[in-house]
């Protein structure tokens, strides 16, 4: 019973957290307040290596707000063209649209999170299993049942005090 419970929270747990994708944006693009990617151009690169670095691939954070020709985003991180993160703590930057080459909008995922948590808690329950299997985690009990089906108690060693007798006085 206790296990049920265990894995129950585990795959609720696991849904609140999600998997999220990228997902190319259509249209007139993501509305402020949403978590998005931009794909920099290499004459974004050109504009924004003096204030972020000149090997940006593409920036990842929330818009703040669209002004007409250019997206205020909260910076979460930084990915470099040659490989690596660098992780911003949500200062922002003003980015012209003529250096986003693509535009992302971060999207919950329903099958990736169902299959990820269907996956974790299936290894929660044989791990768990696992252990009860060789005998792990459990406690020693304590009777013992003989081979007619009966059961005994042993008992419990205890120390018995003694009581001594008090120091003579001459």
């Amino acid at each position: 019973m206790r296990v049920g419970r265990l894995l129950c929270c585990i795959a609720v747990l696991e849904v609140l957290t999600g998997c999220y994708i990228l997902q190319p944006v259509t249209g007139t693009g993501p509305e402020p307040g949403a978590l998005m990617a931009l794909e920099i151009n290499d004459q974004g690169r050109l504009a924004l290596g003096g204030q972020m670095g000149p090997e940006i691939q593409h920036i990842e954070g929330r818009l703040m707000a669209k002004e007409g020709d250019s997206y205020l985003v909260s910076v979460k991180s930084v990915r470099l063209i040659r490989g690596g993160d660098q992780i911003w703590g949500g200062e922002q930057v003003s980015i012209r649209k003529e250096f986003v080459s693509q535009t992302y909008e971060r999207q919950f995922s329903k099958s990736r999170t169902v299959a990820l948590s269907a996956v974790f808690v299936t290894g929660v329950f044989l791990v768990i299993k696992g252990l009860d299997l060789f005998g792990l985690g459990k406690e020693a009990p304590d009777s013992s049942t003989d081979s007619v089906g009966a059961s005994w108690r042993r008992p419990r060693h205890h120390k018995t005090l003694q009581a001594s007798s008090p120091p003579r006085s001459n």
